[in-house]
């Protein structure tokens, strides 16, 4: 993919209006929309620069396609500041949550191929899920705890909604972290020199948050749903992930492990002192050495395991737009990207919006609350990435940067208006 420009530091927004039927690949020619209006869209220009000349943020990048058609393509600011290293449109980003998505679907293909159902128990292919109980009272002075038992058996259902009861280790629940981190279980975050069918299987053996089912609670569910790709396929999730994904839909830039010739194009990690002043993320901040994309892994996360491009996660997204089509290859079919991106929740995961097979997606009431349409489904990652896909519009959008916290978050909702009053 040629450069279309070059600009700052990483913030990916990505914004692909939902193609026709018949759009197979992203047009990347310099073609001008008339359902866009550019002179609005290039107010995202004088937006960032100006938050990157007070220094709130060191670089990012973002993307637009609209009926198929790549509309903005740019990178703001420096992927690194100490080198003075521009923040190219194609810079490598550590994705990290937006990983969750493609793990989506990779269980949905397999799903296809009548590998599992939906609802059926993950115990039918890892056993040790098959007796779980539930955490009933924890005392944190010594970190016991009661259990109940579970009134049923998790399915891939719940894994996909994180209504499992399944917790985060490092960044979950209280209770459920110090029980996790006594049993070492990984975070997926960074760099772990473990087997993951092992931990995954430790991890069966411990208590859920909560009744399978109940509520929702971002957890460990995804990293787990790609050790049953692992232990379905009979493929590591880095091979199930290039043979079945990557591959056919010319996602050329998404890795487990970054290859050597491409690693200076990986942006720097940063955070915030107490002051709030932006500063380099160290190699043992929270535990997660920024340097994880260049080590040769083999404990591959499902849930935050991948780095990628603005561009490459822009194909995903269109593939869906699509109808689970892109590049002449139908990846998933139409009805099964339906299923996906319906709500599958009896309630509200965040009190307004719902949530589908992997992803958030919009209500009525979020839709009046901010310029997305119902339906447009989305996530994002823990460096300060996000994206969306509206398909009323055409519209996918991409933000992505590599900081975290971020003072001036606000920014992205910012980016967002203007996309969307650029749209006619």
């Amino acid at each position: 993919m040629k450069k279309m420009s070059l600009c700052l530091p990483v913030i990916l927004l990505v914004c692909t209006l939902s193609v026709s039927a018949n759009a197979q690949v992203i047009k990347t020619s310099n073609a001008r929309l008339s359902s866009i209006d550019y002179e609005k869209l290039d107010r995202i220009d004088t937006l960032v620069n100006e938050y990157i000349g007070r220094k709130w943020l060191t670089g990012l990048v973002t993307i637009v396609v609209k009926d198929g058609q790549l509309v903005q393509y740019k990178g703001y600011g420096m992927a690194d500041v100490a080198s003075k290293k521009p923040m190219e449109n194609n810079s490598l980003f550590r994705i990290m949550s937006q990983t969750k998505a493609i793990t989506s679907i990779g269980i949905m293909m397999l799903y296809e191929q009548g590998k599992l159902l939906l609802d059926e128990p993950i115990a039918d292919f890892i056993p040790e899920y098959a007796n779980q109980v539930v955490l009933d009272k924890y005392n944190a002075a010594d970190t016991t705890y009661t259990t109940v038992p579970a009134k049923r058996k998790v399915t891939f259902r719940d894994l996909l909604t994180h209504s499992s009861g399944i917790d985060y280790s490092d960044i979950g629940s209280e209770p459920m972290k110090s029980i996790y981190a006594k049993a070492g279980i990984p975070s997926g975050l960074g760099y772990f020199d473990k087997d993951l069918l092992t931990e995954m299987k430790k991890m069966g053996k411990l208590p859920l948050g909560f009744q399978p089912g109940e509520k929702f609670q971002y957890g460990l569910n995804s990293d787990l749903l790609g050790c049953l790709i692992q232990v379905i396929s009979g493929k590591t999730l880095d091979d199930f992930f290039k043979t079945y994904i990557f591959q056919p839909l010319g996602m050329n830039d998404t890795y487990f492990n970054v290859p050597k010739e491409k690693a200076g194009r990986l942006a720097t990690v940063y955070t915030e002192d107490e002051a709030h002043n932006v500063i380099p993320w160290s190699h043992t901040f929270r535990n997660i050495d920024p340097d994880y994309p260049l080590m040769d892994k083999h404990y591959f996360s499902g849930g935050a395991g991948l780095t990628s491009t603005a561009y490459d996660y822009a194909i995903f997204m269109q593939m869906l737009l699509n109808g689970g089509k892109y590049n002449g290859k139908q990846i998933l079919s139409n009805r099964t990207v339906e299923m996906i991106t319906s709500n599958q929740l009896d309630f509200h995961f965040n009190g307004t919006d719902d949530f589908g097979l992997g992803f958030e997606i919009v209500t009525d009431k979020g839709a009046a609350n901010g310029p997305r349409s119902k339906g447009s489904f989305s996530w994002g990652g823990y460096y300060g990435t996000s994206y969306w896909a509206d398909p009323k519009e055409n519209l996918v959008c991409l933000i992505m940067s590599q900081q975290n916290p971020n003072s001036h978050g606000d920014l992205f909702k910012r980016i967002e208006a203007i996309i969307y009053s650029s749209v006619k």
